[in-house]
Protein backbone atom coordinates (compact mmCIF):
# COMPACT_ATOMS: atom_id res chain seq x y z
CA UNK A 1 0.00 0.00 0.00
CA UNK A 2 1.26 3.49 -0.76
CA UNK A 3 0.85 6.40 1.61
CA UNK A 4 -1.16 8.20 -1.06
CA UNK A 5 -3.79 5.72 -2.16
CA UNK A 6 -3.63 2.72 0.22
CA UNK A 7 -4.43 0.67 -2.89
CA UNK A 8 -4.23 -3.08 -2.32
CA UNK A 9 -1.80 -5.13 -4.47
CA UNK A 10 -4.69 -7.20 -5.86
CA UNK A 11 -8.10 -6.59 -7.43
CA UNK A 12 -11.34 -6.69 -5.45
CA UNK A 13 -11.98 -10.20 -4.17
CA UNK A 14 -15.63 -11.15 -3.83
CA UNK A 15 -16.64 -13.88 -1.40
CA UNK A 16 -18.39 -16.56 -3.43
CA UNK A 17 -19.73 -20.09 -3.14
CA UNK A 18 -18.98 -22.14 -0.04
CA UNK A 19 -17.12 -19.29 1.70
CA UNK A 20 -20.09 -16.98 1.21
CA UNK A 21 -22.41 -19.59 2.73
CA UNK A 22 -20.11 -20.02 5.73
CA UNK A 23 -19.89 -16.25 6.19
CA UNK A 24 -23.68 -15.94 6.05
CA UNK A 25 -24.11 -18.72 8.60
CA UNK A 26 -21.45 -17.28 10.89
CA UNK A 27 -22.70 -13.70 10.82
CA UNK A 28 -26.27 -14.96 11.11
CA UNK A 29 -25.39 -16.02 14.64
CA UNK A 30 -24.77 -12.31 15.38
CA UNK A 31 -28.22 -11.18 14.24
CA UNK A 32 -28.75 -9.04 17.33
CA UNK A 33 -25.95 -6.74 16.14
CA UNK A 34 -27.82 -6.07 12.90
CA UNK A 35 -31.08 -5.53 14.77
CA UNK A 36 -29.40 -3.08 17.15
CA UNK A 37 -27.70 -1.20 14.30
CA UNK A 38 -30.96 -0.89 12.38
CA UNK A 39 -32.61 0.43 15.55
CA UNK A 40 -29.87 3.09 15.80
CA UNK A 41 -30.11 4.18 12.17
CA UNK A 42 -33.89 4.19 11.65
CA UNK A 43 -34.54 7.29 13.84
CA UNK A 44 -32.09 9.25 11.66
CA UNK A 45 -34.18 8.62 8.54
CA UNK A 46 -37.48 9.97 7.32
CA UNK A 47 -40.05 7.91 5.43
CA UNK A 48 -39.07 7.59 1.81
CA UNK A 49 -35.35 8.00 2.50
CA UNK A 50 -33.07 6.35 -0.02
CA UNK A 51 -30.48 4.19 1.75
CA UNK A 52 -27.43 2.44 0.31
CA UNK A 53 -25.46 -0.29 2.03
CA UNK A 54 -22.12 -0.97 0.37
CA UNK A 55 -21.04 -4.62 0.71
CA UNK A 56 -24.15 -5.87 2.54
CA UNK A 57 -23.13 -9.52 2.27
CA UNK A 58 -26.15 -11.68 3.16
CA UNK A 59 -28.27 -8.53 3.54
CA UNK A 60 -29.07 -8.76 7.24
CA UNK A 61 -28.85 -5.03 8.02
CA UNK A 62 -30.83 -3.99 4.94
CA UNK A 63 -33.58 -6.45 5.81
CA UNK A 64 -33.77 -5.35 9.45
CA UNK A 65 -33.87 -1.68 8.44
CA UNK A 66 -36.61 -2.37 5.87
CA UNK A 67 -38.76 -3.78 8.68
CA UNK A 68 -38.61 -0.44 10.50
CA UNK A 69 -39.84 2.05 7.93
CA UNK A 70 -40.85 2.92 4.42
CA UNK A 71 -37.40 3.35 2.89
CA UNK A 72 -35.98 2.72 -0.58
CA UNK A 73 -33.02 0.48 0.28
CA UNK A 74 -30.28 -0.68 -2.07
CA UNK A 75 -27.51 -3.15 -1.27
CA UNK A 76 -24.45 -3.12 -3.56
CA UNK A 77 -22.11 -6.11 -3.34
CA UNK A 78 -19.32 -7.43 -5.54
CA UNK A 79 -20.34 -11.03 -4.82
CA UNK A 80 -22.96 -12.56 -7.09
CA UNK A 81 -23.52 -15.24 -4.44
CA UNK A 82 -24.37 -12.61 -1.83
CA UNK A 83 -26.65 -10.68 -4.19
CA UNK A 84 -28.67 -13.83 -4.89
CA UNK A 85 -28.65 -14.90 -1.24
CA UNK A 86 -29.66 -11.48 0.10
CA UNK A 87 -32.45 -11.13 -2.46
CA UNK A 88 -33.85 -14.50 -1.40
CA UNK A 89 -33.63 -13.59 2.30
CA UNK A 90 -35.43 -10.28 1.73
CA UNK A 91 -38.21 -12.04 -0.17
CA UNK A 92 -38.54 -14.61 2.61
CA UNK A 93 -38.76 -11.81 5.19
CA UNK A 94 -41.46 -10.08 3.16
CA UNK A 95 -39.54 -6.80 2.70
CA UNK A 96 -38.47 -4.92 -0.38
CA UNK A 97 -34.73 -4.34 -0.84
CA UNK A 98 -32.93 -4.03 -4.16
CA UNK A 99 -29.66 -5.95 -4.14
CA UNK A 100 -27.35 -5.39 -7.09
CA UNK A 101 -23.87 -6.52 -8.12
CA UNK A 102 -21.03 -4.02 -8.48
CA UNK A 103 -17.72 -2.66 -7.19
CA UNK A 104 -17.50 -0.09 -4.39
CA UNK A 105 -14.95 1.90 -6.39
CA UNK A 106 -17.06 1.89 -9.57
CA UNK A 107 -20.65 1.98 -8.41
CA UNK A 108 -23.28 1.47 -11.13
CA UNK A 109 -25.42 4.10 -9.40
CA UNK A 110 -26.30 7.73 -10.25
CA UNK A 111 -24.77 10.70 -8.44
CA UNK A 112 -26.60 12.56 -5.66
CA UNK A 113 -29.02 9.66 -5.10
CA UNK A 114 -28.94 8.57 -1.46
CA UNK A 115 -29.93 10.12 1.87
CA UNK A 116 -27.81 7.72 3.92
CA UNK A 117 -25.01 5.23 3.27
CA UNK A 118 -23.60 2.42 5.39
CA UNK A 119 -20.50 0.29 4.88
CA UNK A 120 -19.85 -2.19 7.67
CA UNK A 121 -16.97 -4.66 8.13
CA UNK A 122 -15.94 -4.53 4.47
CA UNK A 123 -13.81 -1.48 3.80
CA UNK A 124 -10.56 -3.34 4.42
CA UNK A 125 -11.42 -5.67 1.54
CA UNK A 126 -11.60 -2.98 -1.15
CA UNK A 127 -8.70 -2.94 -3.62
CA UNK A 128 -9.11 0.82 -4.17
CA UNK A 129 -10.26 2.29 -0.84
CA UNK A 130 -9.79 5.93 -1.83
CA UNK A 131 -11.76 5.28 -5.01
CA UNK A 132 -14.50 3.71 -2.87
CA UNK A 133 -14.62 6.76 -0.60
CA UNK A 134 -14.88 9.06 -3.59
CA UNK A 135 -17.72 6.96 -5.00
CA UNK A 136 -19.52 7.11 -1.66
CA UNK A 137 -19.27 10.88 -1.79
CA UNK A 138 -20.54 10.93 -5.37
CA UNK A 139 -23.69 8.89 -4.79
CA UNK A 140 -24.77 10.70 -1.61
CA UNK A 141 -27.09 13.69 -1.87
CA UNK A 142 -25.67 17.06 -0.76
CA UNK A 143 -25.86 17.24 3.02
CA UNK A 144 -26.41 13.48 3.35
CA UNK A 145 -24.37 11.32 5.72
CA UNK A 146 -22.43 8.08 5.43
CA UNK A 147 -21.24 5.72 8.16
CA UNK A 148 -18.23 3.39 7.94
CA UNK A 149 -17.79 0.71 10.60
CA UNK A 150 -14.62 -1.34 10.36
CA UNK A 151 -11.63 -2.81 12.13
CA UNK A 152 -8.44 -1.09 13.22
CA UNK A 153 -5.09 -2.64 12.39
CA UNK A 154 -4.00 -1.46 15.85
CA UNK A 155 -6.58 -3.65 17.62
CA UNK A 156 -4.97 -5.62 20.43
CA UNK A 157 -5.33 -9.43 20.57
CA UNK A 158 -7.20 -9.25 23.89
CA UNK A 159 -9.69 -6.75 22.43
CA UNK A 160 -10.34 -9.00 19.44
CA UNK A 161 -10.71 -12.10 21.60
CA UNK A 162 -13.14 -10.37 23.94
CA UNK A 163 -15.21 -8.97 21.07
CA UNK A 164 -15.49 -12.38 19.38
CA UNK A 165 -16.47 -14.01 22.68
CA UNK A 166 -19.33 -11.49 22.95
CA UNK A 167 -20.69 -12.30 19.47
CA UNK A 168 -22.62 -15.32 20.69
CA UNK A 169 -21.05 -17.70 18.16
CA UNK A 170 -20.96 -21.46 18.41
CA UNK A 171 -17.69 -22.93 19.72
CA UNK A 172 -16.34 -23.94 16.31
CA UNK A 173 -17.30 -20.62 14.68
CA UNK A 174 -15.76 -18.72 17.59
CA UNK A 175 -12.44 -20.53 17.03
CA UNK A 176 -12.56 -20.02 13.25
CA UNK A 177 -13.53 -16.36 13.61
CA UNK A 178 -10.66 -15.61 15.99
CA UNK A 179 -8.25 -17.25 13.54
CA UNK A 180 -9.69 -15.20 10.66
CA UNK A 181 -9.26 -11.97 12.60
CA UNK A 182 -5.68 -12.81 13.57
CA UNK A 183 -4.45 -14.07 10.20
CA UNK A 184 -6.46 -12.10 7.62
CA UNK A 185 -8.79 -9.38 8.84
CA UNK A 186 -6.63 -7.37 11.25
CA UNK A 187 -3.49 -7.40 9.00
CA UNK A 188 -5.53 -6.08 6.05
CA UNK A 189 -7.31 -3.36 8.06
CA UNK A 190 -6.30 0.31 8.35
CA UNK A 191 -5.09 2.50 11.20
CA UNK A 192 -6.81 5.72 12.20
CA UNK A 193 -3.99 7.70 10.58
CA UNK A 194 -4.46 5.86 7.29
CA UNK A 195 -8.19 6.52 7.33
CA UNK A 196 -7.47 10.20 7.94
CA UNK A 197 -5.06 10.28 4.98
CA UNK A 198 -7.60 8.68 2.67
CA UNK A 199 -10.48 10.88 3.78
CA UNK A 200 -8.40 14.01 3.11
CA UNK A 201 -8.42 12.99 -0.56
CA UNK A 202 -12.23 13.22 -0.70
CA UNK A 203 -14.62 16.17 -0.72
CA UNK A 204 -16.64 15.32 2.38
CA UNK A 205 -17.48 18.55 4.20
CA UNK A 206 -17.24 17.01 7.65
CA UNK A 207 -15.69 13.79 9.01
CA UNK A 208 -15.87 12.41 12.56
CA UNK A 209 -13.85 9.34 13.60
CA UNK A 210 -14.76 7.51 16.78
CA UNK A 211 -12.69 4.54 17.96
CA UNK A 212 -13.79 1.73 20.27
CA UNK A 213 -10.46 -0.05 20.66
CA UNK A 214 -11.14 -2.80 18.15
CA UNK A 215 -12.32 -0.56 15.34
CA UNK A 216 -13.82 2.69 14.12
CA UNK A 217 -17.09 4.39 13.39
CA UNK A 218 -16.51 7.09 10.78
CA UNK A 219 -19.32 9.55 10.07
CA UNK A 220 -19.02 11.50 6.83
CA UNK A 221 -21.16 14.38 5.60
CA UNK A 222 -21.29 15.45 1.95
Amino acid sequence: MTALTMRKPHPDRPIEGVMAKWYASNTGEMMQQYIDLAARIAPLLSNGSRVLEVAPGPGYFCIELAKRGSYAITGLDLSRTFVKMASEKAAAAGVKVEFTQGSASKMPLPADSFDFLLCRAAFKNFADPVGALKEMHRVLKPGARGLLIDLSRDARPDEVSRAVDEMGLSTINRILTKAAFRRMLIPSAYTRGEFEQMLKQTKFSNVEIHGDGMGFEIWMTK
